[in-house]
Protein backbone atom coordinates (compact mmCIF):
# COMPACT_ATOMS: atom_id res chain seq x y z
CA UNK A 1 0.00 0.00 0.00
CA UNK A 2 2.95 2.34 0.95
CA UNK A 3 4.35 1.35 -2.45
CA UNK A 4 1.01 2.48 -4.55
CA UNK A 5 1.21 5.85 -2.05
CA UNK A 6 4.86 6.63 -3.38
CA UNK A 7 4.02 5.76 -6.96
CA UNK A 8 0.63 8.05 -6.72
CA UNK A 9 2.83 10.69 -5.10
CA UNK A 10 5.05 10.28 -7.52
CA UNK A 11 2.93 11.12 -11.05
CA UNK A 12 1.66 13.96 -9.37
CA UNK A 13 4.85 15.77 -8.42
CA UNK A 14 5.79 14.72 -12.14
CA UNK A 15 2.66 16.96 -13.28
CA UNK A 16 3.06 19.24 -10.67
CA UNK A 17 6.71 20.22 -12.00
CA UNK A 18 5.66 19.35 -15.96
CA UNK A 19 2.60 22.32 -15.75
CA UNK A 20 4.83 24.38 -13.93
CA UNK A 21 7.85 23.56 -16.60
CA UNK A 22 5.81 23.48 -20.08
CA UNK A 23 7.41 26.61 -20.91
CA UNK A 24 5.64 26.86 -24.37
CA UNK A 25 1.53 27.56 -22.07
CA UNK A 26 1.03 31.65 -22.16
CA UNK A 27 -0.26 30.41 -18.51
CA UNK A 28 1.06 27.44 -17.14
CA UNK A 29 -1.65 26.25 -14.60
CA UNK A 30 -0.69 23.94 -11.92
CA UNK A 31 -3.73 25.61 -9.39
CA UNK A 32 -4.07 25.78 -6.74
CA UNK A 33 -0.45 25.00 -6.02
CA UNK A 34 1.17 27.49 -8.50
CA UNK A 35 -0.28 29.00 -11.99
CA UNK A 36 1.56 31.94 -13.99
CA UNK A 37 1.88 34.45 -16.89
CA UNK A 38 3.87 34.32 -19.62
CA UNK A 39 5.58 37.31 -21.46
CA UNK A 40 6.22 37.10 -25.16
CA UNK A 41 9.52 36.65 -24.97
CA UNK A 42 9.00 33.38 -22.73
CA UNK A 43 9.85 34.60 -19.34
CA UNK A 44 7.62 34.61 -15.79
CA UNK A 45 6.47 37.78 -15.56
CA UNK A 46 3.94 37.32 -13.25
CA UNK A 47 2.43 33.79 -11.04
CA UNK A 48 0.52 32.81 -8.01
CA UNK A 49 0.62 29.80 -5.45
CA UNK A 50 -1.61 28.17 -3.20
CA UNK A 51 -4.39 29.61 -4.99
CA UNK A 52 -4.22 33.92 -5.04
CA UNK A 53 -1.95 33.40 -1.41
CA UNK A 54 1.83 34.14 -2.52
CA UNK A 55 2.55 36.15 -5.53
CA UNK A 56 5.06 37.39 -7.94
CA UNK A 57 4.35 40.50 -10.27
CA UNK A 58 5.94 42.80 -12.37
CA UNK A 59 5.14 46.89 -12.40
CA UNK A 60 7.41 47.27 -15.22
CA UNK A 61 10.70 47.26 -16.73
CA UNK A 62 12.27 47.00 -13.16
CA UNK A 63 9.68 46.74 -10.42
CA UNK A 64 8.22 43.53 -8.85
CA UNK A 65 6.20 43.22 -6.34
CA UNK A 66 6.18 39.76 -3.61
CA UNK A 67 4.13 39.12 -1.42
CA UNK A 68 1.74 36.16 0.94
CA UNK A 69 -1.98 37.46 0.81
CA UNK A 70 -3.44 39.27 3.09
CA UNK A 71 -0.41 39.45 5.42
CA UNK A 72 2.79 40.93 3.23
CA UNK A 73 3.65 42.74 0.39
CA UNK A 74 7.19 44.19 -0.50
CA UNK A 75 7.96 46.69 -3.84
CA UNK A 76 11.33 46.65 -5.12
CA UNK A 77 12.69 49.10 -8.07
CA UNK A 78 15.89 46.91 -9.13
CA UNK A 79 17.02 50.17 -11.43
CA UNK A 80 17.57 51.76 -7.86
CA UNK A 81 17.87 50.85 -4.20
CA UNK A 82 14.19 51.91 -3.64
CA UNK A 83 12.02 49.09 -1.28
CA UNK A 84 8.84 49.28 0.25
CA UNK A 85 7.36 46.61 2.36
CA UNK A 86 4.45 46.19 4.86
CA UNK A 87 2.80 43.92 7.06
CA UNK A 88 -1.34 43.40 8.00
CA UNK A 89 -1.40 46.92 6.17
CA UNK A 90 -2.35 49.45 7.16
CA UNK A 91 -0.82 48.02 10.28
CA UNK A 92 2.68 48.22 9.54
CA UNK A 93 4.77 49.83 6.58
CA UNK A 94 8.46 50.45 6.27
CA UNK A 95 10.57 52.26 3.26
CA UNK A 96 13.62 52.34 2.10
CA UNK A 97 15.45 54.45 -0.73
CA UNK A 98 19.02 53.80 0.08
CA UNK A 99 19.69 56.68 2.05
CA UNK A 100 16.91 56.94 4.11
CA UNK A 101 14.60 54.04 6.13
CA UNK A 102 11.86 54.46 7.69
CA UNK A 103 8.73 52.18 9.76
CA UNK A 104 5.32 53.23 10.50
CA UNK A 105 3.30 51.43 12.72
CA UNK A 106 -0.60 52.59 11.80
CA UNK A 107 0.42 55.79 11.37
CA UNK A 108 0.46 56.53 15.38
CA UNK A 109 4.42 54.79 15.82
CA UNK A 110 6.96 56.33 13.21
CA UNK A 111 10.30 56.00 12.82
CA UNK A 112 13.00 57.20 10.10
CA UNK A 113 16.79 57.12 10.50
CA UNK A 114 19.78 58.01 7.99
CA UNK A 115 21.33 54.96 6.31
CA UNK A 116 25.39 56.45 6.91
CA UNK A 117 24.53 59.05 9.64
CA UNK A 118 28.12 60.42 8.42
CA UNK A 119 27.12 60.97 5.01
CA UNK A 120 26.99 64.77 3.99
CA UNK A 121 23.81 65.58 3.85
CA UNK A 122 22.12 62.94 6.10
CA UNK A 123 18.77 62.99 7.17
CA UNK A 124 17.35 63.26 10.43
CA UNK A 125 16.14 60.79 13.20
CA UNK A 126 12.86 60.95 13.94
CA UNK A 127 10.50 59.29 16.16
CA UNK A 128 6.96 59.62 17.03
CA UNK A 129 4.67 57.92 19.56
CA UNK A 130 1.43 59.70 18.39
CA UNK A 131 0.39 61.57 20.59
CA UNK A 132 2.63 61.38 23.55
CA UNK A 133 6.34 61.79 22.22
CA UNK A 134 8.07 63.17 19.19
CA UNK A 135 11.55 63.63 18.56
CA UNK A 136 13.74 64.58 15.86
CA UNK A 137 18.00 64.67 15.87
CA UNK A 138 20.07 66.38 13.35
CA UNK A 139 23.03 67.14 15.07
CA UNK A 140 21.98 70.94 15.33
CA UNK A 141 20.13 72.36 18.08
CA UNK A 142 18.28 74.82 16.02
CA UNK A 143 16.41 71.89 13.97
CA UNK A 144 16.45 68.97 16.47
CA UNK A 145 13.26 68.59 19.86
CA UNK A 146 12.13 66.02 21.92
CA UNK A 147 8.80 65.97 23.55
CA UNK A 148 7.34 63.92 25.62
CA UNK A 149 3.21 64.99 26.17
CA UNK A 150 1.69 66.14 28.02
CA UNK A 151 4.84 66.32 30.80
CA UNK A 152 7.33 68.67 28.85
CA UNK A 153 8.77 68.96 25.60
CA UNK A 154 9.71 70.92 22.12
CA UNK A 155 8.75 70.41 18.84
CA UNK A 156 9.86 72.85 15.46
CA UNK A 157 8.88 73.52 12.12
CA UNK A 158 5.33 70.99 12.29
CA UNK A 159 1.73 71.42 12.58
CA UNK A 160 2.13 74.52 10.33
CA UNK A 161 3.78 76.02 13.29
CA UNK A 162 7.24 77.27 13.93
CA UNK A 163 7.66 76.48 17.49
CA UNK A 164 5.61 74.38 19.96
CA UNK A 165 6.54 73.93 23.53
CA UNK A 166 4.57 72.71 27.01
CA UNK A 167 5.58 71.65 30.31
CA UNK A 168 2.69 70.37 32.45
CA UNK A 169 -0.06 70.92 29.68
CA UNK A 170 -2.05 72.33 29.79
CA UNK A 171 -0.65 74.50 32.80
CA UNK A 172 1.44 76.25 30.32
CA UNK A 173 1.65 76.10 26.25
CA UNK A 174 3.20 78.37 24.11
CA UNK A 175 3.38 78.73 20.30
CA UNK A 176 5.24 80.24 17.81
CA UNK A 177 3.68 81.05 14.03
CA UNK A 178 5.40 84.11 11.42
CA UNK A 179 6.78 85.73 14.40
CA UNK A 180 4.06 85.63 16.73
CA UNK A 181 4.66 83.87 20.20
CA UNK A 182 1.22 82.82 22.33
CA UNK A 183 1.47 82.10 25.63
CA UNK A 184 -1.05 80.11 27.47
CA UNK A 185 -1.47 79.73 31.14
CA UNK A 186 -3.58 77.85 31.47
CA UNK A 187 -4.82 76.73 27.74
CA UNK A 188 -7.34 77.70 26.28
CA UNK A 189 -8.29 79.99 28.83
CA UNK A 190 -5.77 82.70 29.59
CA UNK A 191 -3.52 84.13 26.08
CA UNK A 192 -1.41 86.68 25.66
CA UNK A 193 0.24 86.59 21.97
CA UNK A 194 3.22 89.35 20.70
CA UNK A 195 5.84 89.72 18.12
CA UNK A 196 6.20 91.50 15.16
CA UNK A 197 3.72 94.62 16.18
CA UNK A 198 0.86 92.23 16.81
CA UNK A 199 -0.09 92.09 20.71
CA UNK A 200 -3.26 90.23 21.59
CA UNK A 201 -4.81 88.89 25.25
CA UNK A 202 -8.25 86.49 25.74
CA UNK A 203 -9.67 84.95 28.71
CA UNK A 204 -11.56 82.64 26.88
CA UNK A 205 -14.19 82.32 26.09
CA UNK A 206 -15.01 85.75 27.64
CA UNK A 207 -13.17 87.93 25.95
CA UNK A 208 -10.71 88.40 23.38
CA UNK A 209 -8.64 91.13 21.60
CA UNK A 210 -5.28 91.09 19.28
CA UNK A 211 -4.41 93.90 16.78
CA UNK A 212 -1.37 94.51 14.51
CA UNK A 213 -1.76 98.35 13.73
CA UNK A 214 -2.39 99.19 9.90
CA UNK A 215 -3.10 95.45 9.44
CA UNK A 216 -6.03 93.58 11.31
CA UNK A 217 -8.22 94.07 14.41
CA UNK A 218 -9.75 91.15 16.40
CA UNK A 219 -12.33 91.30 19.41
CA UNK A 220 -14.52 88.72 20.75
CA UNK A 221 -16.81 88.31 23.60
CA UNK A 222 -18.78 85.28 24.86
CA UNK A 223 -16.85 83.30 22.33
CA UNK A 224 -18.67 82.66 19.49
CA UNK A 225 -21.28 84.55 19.95
CA UNK A 226 -20.06 88.08 19.97
CA UNK A 227 -17.26 89.05 17.57
CA UNK A 228 -15.79 91.23 15.00
CA UNK A 229 -12.44 91.38 12.51
CA UNK A 230 -11.19 93.92 10.77
CA UNK A 231 -8.56 93.48 8.42
CA UNK A 232 -6.48 95.44 5.84
CA UNK A 233 -7.16 98.68 7.71
CA UNK A 234 -4.40 100.62 5.57
CA UNK A 235 -6.88 99.97 2.66
CA UNK A 236 -9.39 102.16 1.49
CA UNK A 237 -12.32 99.83 2.26
CA UNK A 238 -11.13 97.99 4.60
CA UNK A 239 -12.72 94.21 5.50
CA UNK A 240 -14.92 93.45 8.17
CA UNK A 241 -17.01 90.67 9.88
CA UNK A 242 -19.21 91.19 12.23
CA UNK A 243 -21.55 88.42 14.30
CA UNK A 244 -23.90 88.22 16.78
CA UNK A 245 -24.76 84.51 16.78
CA UNK A 246 -27.32 83.26 15.61
CA UNK A 247 -28.69 86.30 15.07
CA UNK A 248 -26.93 88.66 12.57
CA UNK A 249 -23.29 87.92 10.56
CA UNK A 250 -21.98 90.38 8.15
CA UNK A 251 -19.22 90.11 6.29
CA UNK A 252 -17.59 93.23 3.97
CA UNK A 253 -15.07 93.86 1.63
CA UNK A 254 -14.11 95.71 -1.28
CA UNK A 255 -16.98 94.96 -3.89
CA UNK A 256 -18.59 92.81 -1.69
CA UNK A 257 -21.48 92.37 0.97
CA UNK A 258 -23.04 89.78 2.51
CA UNK A 259 -25.49 89.00 5.13
CA UNK A 260 -27.52 86.50 7.32
CA UNK A 261 -30.24 86.61 9.52
CA UNK A 262 -30.65 83.79 12.18
CA UNK A 263 -27.63 82.55 10.98
CA UNK A 264 -27.12 80.50 8.80
CA UNK A 265 -30.76 79.64 7.34
CA UNK A 266 -31.32 83.02 5.57
CA UNK A 267 -28.96 85.73 3.98
CA UNK A 268 -27.72 87.11 0.42
CA UNK A 269 -24.46 87.78 -0.63
CA UNK A 270 -23.51 90.95 -3.18
CA UNK A 271 -20.21 90.64 -5.20
CA UNK A 272 -19.14 93.21 -8.28
CA UNK A 273 -15.23 92.27 -7.81
CA UNK A 274 -13.42 89.76 -8.37
CA UNK A 275 -15.79 88.36 -10.19
CA UNK A 276 -20.04 89.35 -10.15
CA UNK A 277 -21.49 87.06 -8.25
CA UNK A 278 -25.19 87.40 -6.66
CA UNK A 279 -26.41 85.14 -4.14
CA UNK A 280 -29.63 84.31 -2.24
CA UNK A 281 -30.36 81.76 0.49
CA UNK A 282 -33.64 80.64 2.29
CA UNK A 283 -33.34 78.29 4.54
CA UNK A 284 -29.54 76.87 3.69
CA UNK A 285 -28.26 74.65 2.64
CA UNK A 286 -31.82 73.11 1.20
CA UNK A 287 -32.64 76.52 -1.01
CA UNK A 288 -30.16 78.63 -2.89
CA UNK A 289 -30.15 80.71 -5.96
CA UNK A 290 -26.89 82.46 -7.04
CA UNK A 291 -25.43 83.92 -10.15
CA UNK A 292 -22.72 85.43 -11.74
CA UNK A 293 -19.77 85.12 -13.63
CA UNK A 294 -18.88 81.72 -14.32
CA UNK A 295 -20.15 80.26 -10.91
CA UNK A 296 -24.41 79.57 -11.11
CA UNK A 297 -25.99 78.19 -8.71
CA UNK A 298 -29.69 76.86 -8.49
CA UNK A 299 -30.44 74.43 -5.52
CA UNK A 300 -33.45 72.69 -3.98
CA UNK A 301 -32.36 70.54 -1.84
CA UNK A 302 -32.78 67.38 -1.61
CA UNK A 303 -34.79 67.63 -5.17
CA UNK A 304 -32.18 68.95 -7.56
CA UNK A 305 -29.25 70.58 -7.34
CA UNK A 306 -27.27 72.18 -9.97
CA UNK A 307 -23.93 73.98 -9.17
CA UNK A 308 -21.16 75.47 -11.69
CA UNK A 309 -17.90 76.81 -9.94
CA UNK A 310 -14.33 77.28 -11.28
CA UNK A 311 -15.68 74.93 -14.32
CA UNK A 312 -16.71 72.19 -12.20
CA UNK A 313 -20.42 71.71 -13.57
CA UNK A 314 -21.98 69.52 -10.37
CA UNK A 315 -26.23 67.99 -10.29
CA UNK A 316 -27.51 66.30 -7.76
CA UNK A 317 -30.93 64.52 -8.12
CA UNK A 318 -33.08 63.64 -4.99
CA UNK A 319 -29.81 63.50 -3.25
CA UNK A 320 -28.16 61.08 -2.24
CA UNK A 321 -29.85 59.33 -5.05
CA UNK A 322 -27.76 60.74 -8.16
CA UNK A 323 -25.10 62.71 -8.83
CA UNK A 324 -23.02 63.78 -11.64
CA UNK A 325 -20.03 66.12 -12.45
CA UNK A 326 -18.11 67.27 -15.26
CA UNK A 327 -14.75 69.18 -15.60
CA UNK A 328 -12.26 69.71 -18.40
CA UNK A 329 -8.37 69.47 -16.93
CA UNK A 330 -5.65 68.02 -19.15
CA UNK A 331 -7.41 68.29 -22.64
CA UNK A 332 -9.82 66.20 -21.26
CA UNK A 333 -13.41 66.01 -20.38
CA UNK A 334 -14.25 63.91 -17.04
CA UNK A 335 -17.51 62.67 -16.40
CA UNK A 336 -18.34 61.18 -12.52
CA UNK A 337 -21.39 59.26 -11.97
CA UNK A 338 -22.65 58.23 -8.96
CA UNK A 339 -26.06 57.04 -7.24
CA UNK A 340 -26.03 56.47 -3.89
CA UNK A 341 -22.57 57.81 -3.26
CA UNK A 342 -20.28 54.77 -3.91
CA UNK A 343 -23.61 51.65 -5.17
CA UNK A 344 -22.87 52.77 -8.66
CA UNK A 345 -19.96 54.91 -9.50
CA UNK A 346 -18.17 55.80 -12.74
CA UNK A 347 -15.80 58.29 -14.35
CA UNK A 348 -15.34 58.56 -18.23
CA UNK A 349 -12.66 60.69 -19.65
CA UNK A 350 -12.99 61.80 -23.13
CA UNK A 351 -10.56 63.93 -25.55
CA UNK A 352 -11.49 67.32 -25.78
CA UNK A 353 -9.62 67.74 -29.05
CA UNK A 354 -10.97 64.60 -30.31
CA UNK A 355 -14.28 63.80 -29.09
CA UNK A 356 -14.74 60.61 -31.98
CA UNK A 357 -12.02 58.17 -29.88
CA UNK A 358 -13.77 56.16 -27.94
CA UNK A 359 -13.61 57.50 -23.94
CA UNK A 360 -11.35 55.92 -20.78
CA UNK A 361 -13.18 54.82 -18.16
CA UNK A 362 -14.00 53.08 -14.97
CA UNK A 363 -17.20 51.83 -12.89
CA UNK A 364 -18.11 50.36 -10.00
CA UNK A 365 -21.07 48.34 -8.97
CA UNK A 366 -20.61 47.51 -5.76
CA UNK A 367 -19.68 44.86 -3.97
CA UNK A 368 -20.43 43.08 -7.29
CA UNK A 369 -18.15 44.36 -10.15
CA UNK A 370 -15.15 46.55 -11.19
CA UNK A 371 -14.79 47.63 -14.72
CA UNK A 372 -11.71 49.54 -16.45
CA UNK A 373 -10.69 50.75 -19.82
CA UNK A 374 -8.43 52.80 -21.05
CA UNK A 375 -10.05 53.71 -24.68
CA UNK A 376 -7.28 52.00 -26.48
CA UNK A 377 -8.41 48.36 -26.61
CA UNK A 378 -7.27 47.38 -22.65
CA UNK A 379 -10.53 46.53 -20.61
CA UNK A 380 -10.59 44.67 -16.64
CA UNK A 381 -13.49 43.32 -14.92
CA UNK A 382 -13.51 41.92 -11.94
CA UNK A 383 -16.43 40.35 -9.99
CA UNK A 384 -17.19 40.66 -6.94
CA UNK A 385 -15.32 43.91 -6.20
CA UNK A 386 -16.18 45.25 -2.54
CA UNK A 387 -13.11 47.50 -2.10
CA UNK A 388 -12.08 49.18 -5.04
CA UNK A 389 -14.56 52.19 -5.01
CA UNK A 390 -13.31 52.75 -1.60
CA UNK A 391 -9.81 52.97 -2.58
CA UNK A 392 -9.39 53.66 -6.17
CA UNK A 393 -6.02 55.19 -5.67
CA UNK A 394 -4.74 52.92 -3.32
CA UNK A 395 -2.04 50.32 -4.88
CA UNK A 396 -1.23 48.61 -1.84
CA UNK A 397 -5.30 47.91 -1.25
CA UNK A 398 -5.14 47.05 -5.41
CA UNK A 399 -2.41 44.28 -5.06
CA UNK A 400 -2.92 42.55 -1.84
CA UNK A 401 -6.40 42.49 -1.02
CA UNK A 402 -8.62 42.81 -4.09
CA UNK A 403 -7.31 39.88 -5.81
CA UNK A 404 -8.83 38.00 -2.64
CA UNK A 405 -12.18 38.73 -3.89
CA UNK A 406 -11.37 37.84 -7.46
CA UNK A 407 -13.69 34.91 -7.97
CA UNK A 408 -13.84 35.87 -11.62
CA UNK A 409 -11.41 38.53 -13.67
CA UNK A 410 -11.30 39.00 -17.31
CA UNK A 411 -8.59 41.07 -19.24
CA UNK A 412 -8.52 42.39 -22.43
CA UNK A 413 -5.05 43.32 -23.41
CA UNK A 414 -6.14 44.09 -27.33
CA UNK A 415 -9.22 42.88 -29.35
CA UNK A 416 -6.93 40.27 -30.50
CA UNK A 417 -5.84 39.02 -27.16
CA UNK A 418 -7.87 37.98 -24.12
CA UNK A 419 -7.61 36.49 -21.07
CA UNK A 420 -10.17 34.94 -18.82
CA UNK A 421 -9.84 33.53 -14.99
CA UNK A 422 -12.20 31.85 -12.27
CA UNK A 423 -11.89 30.94 -8.82
CA UNK A 424 -8.64 32.56 -8.53
CA UNK A 425 -6.96 30.99 -11.72
CA UNK A 426 -8.44 27.70 -11.29
CA UNK A 427 -10.12 27.82 -14.56
CA UNK A 428 -8.23 30.12 -17.16
CA UNK A 429 -8.79 30.71 -20.69
CA UNK A 430 -6.83 32.96 -22.86
CA UNK A 431 -6.54 33.65 -26.68
CA UNK A 432 -3.90 35.57 -28.61
CA UNK A 433 -3.48 35.60 -32.16
CA UNK A 434 -0.10 33.48 -31.53
CA UNK A 435 -2.21 31.15 -29.37
CA UNK A 436 -5.41 29.34 -27.76
CA UNK A 437 -5.29 27.72 -24.15
CA UNK A 438 -7.71 26.59 -21.58
CA UNK A 439 -6.62 25.20 -18.38
CA UNK A 440 -8.94 23.57 -15.71
CA UNK A 441 -6.15 23.24 -13.33
CA UNK A 442 -3.58 20.58 -13.91
CA UNK A 443 -6.58 18.17 -14.65
CA UNK A 444 -7.06 19.35 -18.32
CA UNK A 445 -5.47 21.50 -20.93
CA UNK A 446 -5.93 22.49 -25.05
CA UNK A 447 -3.74 24.58 -27.08
CA UNK A 448 -4.22 25.71 -30.04
CA UNK A 449 -1.32 27.67 -32.50
CA UNK A 450 -0.51 27.85 -35.93
CA UNK A 451 1.35 24.37 -35.66
CA UNK A 452 -0.34 22.20 -33.18
CA UNK A 453 -3.04 21.32 -31.21
CA UNK A 454 -3.33 19.28 -28.19
CA UNK A 455 -4.98 17.91 -25.15
CA UNK A 456 -3.55 17.08 -21.87
CA UNK A 457 -4.61 15.36 -18.71
CA UNK A 458 -2.26 16.29 -15.43
CA UNK A 459 -0.60 18.84 -17.03
CA UNK A 460 1.03 16.10 -19.77
CA UNK A 461 0.79 12.61 -18.05
CA UNK A 462 -1.49 11.76 -21.11
CA UNK A 463 -2.82 13.21 -24.02
CA UNK A 464 -3.45 13.88 -28.07
CA UNK A 465 -1.78 15.84 -29.85
CA UNK A 466 -1.49 16.56 -33.73
CA UNK A 467 -0.25 19.05 -36.02
CA UNK A 468 -2.67 21.87 -37.15
CA UNK A 469 -5.34 21.32 -39.80
CA UNK A 470 -4.42 17.54 -40.05
CA UNK A 471 -7.24 14.92 -38.78
CA UNK A 472 -4.65 12.65 -37.03
CA UNK A 473 -4.47 12.40 -33.42
CA UNK A 474 -0.83 11.05 -31.69
CA UNK A 475 -1.42 9.74 -28.28
CA UNK A 476 1.79 10.81 -25.66
CA UNK A 477 2.86 9.65 -22.52
CA UNK A 478 4.49 11.92 -19.83
CA UNK A 479 5.30 14.36 -22.39
CA UNK A 480 6.47 18.10 -20.13
CA UNK A 481 8.97 18.90 -23.28
CA UNK A 482 9.73 22.43 -23.90
CA UNK A 483 7.56 22.46 -27.07
CA UNK A 484 8.66 24.20 -30.42
CA UNK A 485 6.01 26.64 -31.14
CA UNK A 486 6.05 30.34 -29.75
CA UNK A 487 3.65 32.32 -27.79
CA UNK A 488 4.81 36.08 -29.21
CA UNK A 489 5.85 36.95 -32.75
CA UNK A 490 9.23 34.75 -33.56
CA UNK A 491 12.41 36.72 -34.07
CA UNK A 492 14.89 36.11 -36.64
CA UNK A 493 18.19 33.82 -35.91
Amino acid sequence: MTKHRHTVFAVFALALWGGIAHAADVRPNVWPFWTGERAAEGEIRQWQAVGPLFFHQQGGATVTYDGMRPLFLEMRDQRTTYAEATFLYPLYQQRDDGTTFSWSVFNLINSSRPRQTDAPGASARTFDVWPFYFSRQTGEAATSYRGLFPVAGTIKHRFGYDRLQWVAFPLTWQSERRGIVTTSTPWPFIKRSEGGGHEGFAVWPLYGHAEKPGEYRRTYALWPLLYRHESKLSEPVPGEKVGFLPFYTRETRAGSRSENFIWPFFGYTRQQTPVRYDENRYLWPLLVQGRGDGRYVNRWAPLYTHSIRKGVDKRWFLWPLARREQWTDGGLVHTKRQAFWFVYWSMEQRSLAHPDLAPAGKTHVWPLLSVWDNGAGRKQVQFPSPLEVFFPHNDIVRRLYNPLFALYRYDRRSPEEVGHSLLWNAITWHRSPAVREFHLGPLFSTRHTAETERLALGSGLIGLQRPAGQRVWRLFLFDFSRQKDHVGPRTAP
